[in-house]
């Protein structure tokens, strides 16, 4: 029993020692503050006019009804509720219907500056009243005091004002509600006070700046009582469906990797690559100057990927969607087709249209919608118009850790123009990817064509070749290095050489032909020649052996002659003895 009363003792202890947080369900805000806001404690957004206060406060109500189920009051002293419910409609927020269904609560209060007495019996227990009762009315968890300059406009005794403020904070926390409270920017501190920020729990800054007539919000988390915290500053976007935080500044370089392939869409390509392709989640630029196909190259990755049936994201920076598909049927890539089946989505936007920032939070939003597994980027160095080198180079760097994090493939191009500033723009990029295919022109008699090679591929084989890339038709073919006399031939220069090449092989061979035709007629006067002799011989052979038959024949009619004398004699003898002795 003592042990277990022992460990309940140090989890209770444990829990005690652990803030508890209230999620905000706003995108990327809760990874930036680690679970959300303090839980029952009062949080304080402060910023300049337009910074997005009221749109973060108002959709930290609606998040926490729809997402969590926890209702929420919200006390104006600026806008009627009519116009706040009109004005946050175009983020996809129905504040009237959510009010009827008694999930929120909206109360507008009218404070004139010619009321407001400064006196010692100054105080907020009016505002306490009304407040507690929307509270309890719908069991409130959250708040929301949008913006609290105008609740102590009229006062200028730092001293009321003060003890004001820490009672109107220590009731929000005796209710035990999470509360947002909005203040204004003052000059050289966070609040026009420069009390609210002392004594809230957690301090949320808001900023708005144009920088080369582009503008961008950040946020940053000021402090953050009892809790750590992301302390830099993040880029924050308001769309048509809220707001939307980047909370990718940290660079650990401890993301998984994987050996799987994708392809590139292009056989021959791939070829280069030790036939398999790319390696999933690394990244890719493929860089060259104008006219080389860095977006025909892009767009085949993205009819090979969506082919696999795999999602693919394309961003366009530079041509529209609709020009990008139109201008790929010519080359017989048809992308209409998987934009139709949902397997391919284009997000065309000029860069100007937000800064680096908010095109970083944008990309984000989007990439987190779509779920992607290849993202391609046509191309990035447009944002060289809206940022300087090392800004582009740092917002890419916060892009491929994130797509690396979620092992997506990401595809960018880049155009050089053979100046200083697009060459540093390219080997500073080049830097960061895994594999980099550069196209370049090749101008030789009067006529240009494209070879590719492959810069770089980290973790894998590839061929050192230059190959001439071609454009037709049928697609995109990398076609086998040809090299003439003078080096590597491209084009018509590599069709003359080929004639040419031909005709004297075709030459070649009718010399040998001829030559052929020759050896075959003196081969047969020869053979004539050996006929003739071998009569010839067979001839003399045959004289000869009639001599030798003669000789032979003689000699058998000698030897015949002589045994018929030698009978005729030995008949004469006989003739003879017969003879004497008569």
């Amino acid at each position: 029993m003592k042990t277990n009363s022992s460990t309940k003792q140090k989890q209770h202890n444990k829990a005690l020692s652990t803030l508890q947080k209230t999620p905000t369900g706003i995108s990327g805000l809760d990874e930036v503050t680690g679970g959300g806001l303090p839980k029952g404690r009062p949080t304080l957004v402060c910023g300049e006019a337009g910074c997005g206060k009221t749109m973060l406060s108002i959709e930290f109500i609606v998040r926490g009804v729809i997402q969590f189920n926890e209702p929420g009051v919200i006390m104006t002293f600026e806008e009627r509720a009519a116009e706040l419910a009109v004005n946050v409609a175009s983020l996809g927020f129905d504040l009237e219907k959510l009010q009827a269904d008694k999930k929120i609560k909206m109360d507008y209060v009218h404070i004139s500056r010619a009321e407001i007495q400064e006196t010692g019996e100054y105080d907020l227990d009016g505002l306490f009243i009304r407040l507690g009762h929307a509270i309890d009315s719908i069991k409130a968890k959250r708040v929301v005091l949008d913006t609290i300059e105008n609740l102590f406009g009229g006062l200028e005794n730092e001293a009321i004002l003060r003890a004001e403020l820490r009672r109107l904070f220590t009731w929000l926390k005796d209710k035990g509600v999470t509360a947002i409270v909005t203040g204004e920017r003052g000059e050289g501190k966070l609040t026009r006070y420069g009390l609210e920020e002392y004594v809230s729990d957690c301090v949320i800054l808001l900023d708005h700046r144009v920088v080369n007539q582009i503008s961008t919000r950040r946020m940053r988390i000021v402090k953050y009582r009892g809790s750590l915290h992301g302390t830099n500053e993040y880029p924050f976007l308001i769309d048509s469906e809220g707001i939307a935080v980047l909370p990718v500044t940290s660079l650990n370089l401890d993301k998984e990797t994987t050996s799987e392939r994708i392809s590139s869409g292009i056989p021959s390509v791939d070829d280069m690559l030790g036939g398999k392709g790319f390696f999933r989640g690394s990244s890719i630029l493929v860089s060259g100057t104008a006219g080389t196909g860095k977006t025909s190259i892009a767009s085949a990755f993205a009819d090979g990927v969506c082919k696999s049936k795999q999602r693919c994201l394309f961003f366009a920076f530079e041509e529209s969607p609709q020009q990008i598909v139109r201008n790929m049927r010519s080359i017989n890539i048809d992308l209409e087709k998987h934009i139709k089946s949902g397997m391919l989505k284009f997000f065309g936007a000029r860069p100007t249209l937000y800064g680096l920032e908010m095109h970083l939070v944008a990309i984000h939003k989007e990439i987190q919608k779509f779920k992607p597994s290849v993202v391609i980027l046509d191309p990035i160095t447009n944002f060289i118009s809206i940022g300087s080198l090392s800004e582009v180079k740092n917002m890419l760097i916060r892009l491929i850790d994130f797509l690396q994090g979620e092992q997506i493939t990401v595809m960018f191009t880049a155009l050089t123009l053979g100046d200083l500033v697009y060459d540093q723009t390219d080997e500073a990029i080049s830097s960061l990817v895994d594999a980099w295919l550069m196209v370049k022109d090749i101008e030789a008699n009067g006529e240009r064509n494209r070879g590719m090679y492959v810069m770089k591929s980290r973790g894998m084989k590839h061929s050192n070749q230059v190959r001439e890339f071609v454009i037709s038709d049928d697609g995109l073919e990398l076609i086998e290095v040809y090299v003439g006399p003078d080096g590597i031939l491209t084009g018509s220069a590599r069709e003359a050489q080929i004639l040419q090449e031909e005709t004297g092989v075709a030459i070649h061979n009718y010399a040998l032909s001829r030559k052929d035709r020759e050896i075959m007629r003196k081969r047969q006067v020869l053979e004539a020649k050996i006929s003739s002799l071998n009569s010839e011989f067979e001839s003399v052979e045959e004289e000869l052996n009639k001599v030798y038959e003669e000789e032979e024949l003689r000699k058998q009619i000698l030897n015949k002659n002589r045994q018929t004398m030698q009978s005729i004699r030995r008949g004469n003898e006989k003739n003879d003895e017969r003879q004497n002795s008569k």
